[in-house]
């Protein structure tokens, strides 16, 4: 249980609240007061009665506001409203419930405590009331109650004042409360002393940790009632209060407050407090100017010698350093900057001694075409497949996708793709015919009767395509006669030489098919493929 703060509870009422609504008694906590009126009313009357005084019907979350409640009964019989009620949209009360359902009239249910009075389920009654027992009981709104019970809640409150032995203060709160027996006064709140002429308010003070007294009239009042009022000291000069402050501050403008000396100052930066006046300083990297508070920048790039190593930049109260083009800042120091950082390379980059050069990730290799980027390089049998942001991955031409990310090399002999002799090439395939055939659009076709073998190749290789002439090919002149004759001696040996080659073909043929040759095509294909040819005839 919170330990319950001093209250005390008032026994005389000489300030009222309009609709003769008046407090009996009150008490006063730090933060809190609660006041006890006698006045027979129904549940929504009394509420309006707490508003009109800043507050509204008392709230008992705790063991604390039910001692409260006792001292302001002071074993009064009647029942008083408590600001618990149930909505009308509510069709009962719920027993099982801390609260049975009812609500303050703060909008909320939590509580610490509850004292409800022993009784049946009673759906009708939608109010609370107290008694001198402290029960809770229900009771239906409309009716009026003996009286009700107000809480008016506060930042803060200003102490009992302190005044010498036989001098009368009496306090009077902003509810309507009057008496001379209080501990804590709320904000607003006004302290009478007759004999001293005197008359205090409490009240705010934003320059302080809360509230304060206070009055219209600056300077200080007799030091005997709360020292006079004064944020330092109070005594007596030629006979009347005054009060004084502490070493480097001063009495602010109502007489009774302190004030640094530097408070208000024009200083722009930095205002210290020096042999009773003060002195203005500026931040680090400004100088103080002409006329003693304000500030300005000192140039530290004009300072011998210069505070960076190549170039220097000033700022407001500072400087940047910063390096020559092909320099680069490196804790705090110009080093040459690496020719990579800047380098134009797609992929990879390697420092030479008098430069870089351009480097590919495993699986690709330099552009022949451009040096800086990378292209898809690929072996005898696989390479990395070229995959993009949404997870597709293509291969070059002639291989296929084996898993997610590796392109293998596709196999065109195995799908009969050449008539005869197929031999398999990264990417690619060569097809080759048996002796007597030569290939064309990968069909083997019989050489024709009278050509020599060597007019023929039996492997097919791409064919460039046909190159189409840049100029128009020049006009049809009359031959010279010189030329005529060499052209006719020309197609006689011509005519000569097929003859002769007839003749060894025809003794080839004759000749006996017993011993046969073998040959492949070449080292960089992948399976041999072999074909029959005739060994020829030793001399």
């Amino acid at each position: 249980m919170r330990p319950l703060l001093p209250l005390l509870l008032l026994g005389t009422v000489a300030l009222g609240q309009p609709r003769d609504v008046f407090p009996a008694g009150a008490q006063c906590l730090e933060h809190e007061c609660f006041a006890v009126f006698w006045a027979a009313r129904p549940f929504s009357a009394a509420s309006e009665g707490c508003e009109r005084g800043g507050g509204h019907l008392m709230t008992v979350r705790s063991t604390v506001a039910e001692e409260a409640i006792a001292l302001l009964l002071q074993n009064r019989a009647g029942r008083l409203w408590l600001g618990l009620s149930l909505a009308p949209s509510l069709s009962c009360t719920e027993p099982s419930q801390r609260l049975r359902g009812f609500r303050w009239v703060t909008g909320d249910r939590s509580t610490d405590y509850t004292n409800w009075a022993p009784s049946g389920r009673r759906c009708g009654e939608r109010c609370v009331t107290v008694s001198r027992e402290l029960r809770w009981e229900e009771r239906r709104c409309d009716e009026a109650a003996d009286g009700f019970l107000c809480q008016y809640s506060y930042g803060g409150s200003c102490p009992r004042l302190a005044a010498p032995q036989g001098v009368l203060v009496t306090y009077a709160t902003p509810f309507g409360a009057r008496g001379a027996e209080f501990l804590a006064l709320p904000p607003r709140s006004v302290a009478f002393i007759p004999e001293l002429g005197l008359e205090l308010r409490c009240d705010e003070d934003g320059d302080s940790a809360g509230p304060r007294w206070s009055r219209d009239i600056p300077g200080a009042w007799p030091c005997e009632v709360a020292g006079g009022g004064c944020a330092g000291t109070c005594g007596e000069e030629r006979g009347r209060p005054r009060c004084s402050c502490a070493e480097g501050t001063v009495l602010a403008a109502d007489g009774r407050g302190c004030r640094s000396l530097c408070e208000g100052s024009p200083c722009h930066h930095h205002c210290v407090v020096a042999d009773g006046s003060f002195v203005c300083m500026c931040f680090v990297g400004y100088r103080l100017a002409a006329d003693g508070v304000g500030c300005e920048d000192i140039d530290d790039c004009a300072s011998e010698p210069g505070p960076c190593e190549q170039q220097c930049v000033n700022t407001q109260g500072g400087f940047e350093c910063r390096c020559h083009s092909g320099y680069a800042m490196v804790d705090g120091r110009c080093q040459p900057r690496p020719p990579c950082l800047e380098a134009p390379c797609q992929q990879r980059c390697e420092e030479l001694p008098h430069g870089y050069r351009c480097a590919c990730d495993p699986g690709y290799a330099v552009d022949p075409r451009d040096a800086t980027a990378c292209r898809l390089y690929c072996n005898a049998t696989e390479c990395p497949a070229v995959c993009g942001a949404g997870g597709s991955c293509d291969c070059p031409e002639g291989f296929v996708l084996d898993g997610s990310d590796l392109c293998v090399d596709l196999d065109e002999c195995d799908s009969g793709h050449c008539e005869f002799n197929c031999t398999n090439t990264p990417g690619s395939y060569q097809c080759h015919c048996p002796h007597g055939r030569y290939l064309r659009d990968n069909e083997c076709l019989p050489i024709p009767d009278g050509d020599g073998d060597e007019a023929f190749s039996g492997d097919s290789e791409p064919v460039p395509p046909t190159p189409v002439p840049s100029r128009p090919p020049p006009k049809a002149e009359r031959l010279h006669p010189g030329l005529l004759v060499a052209i006719a001696a020309g197609a006689l040996l011509s005519l000569l030489a097929l003859l002769a080659l007839g003749l060894h073909l025809a003794r080839k043929r004759c000749r006996s098919h017993g011993s046969m040759d073998y040959k492949y095509s070449g080292p960089q294909e992948k399976e041999l493929g072999l074909q029959p040819v005739p060994s020829a005839q030793k001399p």
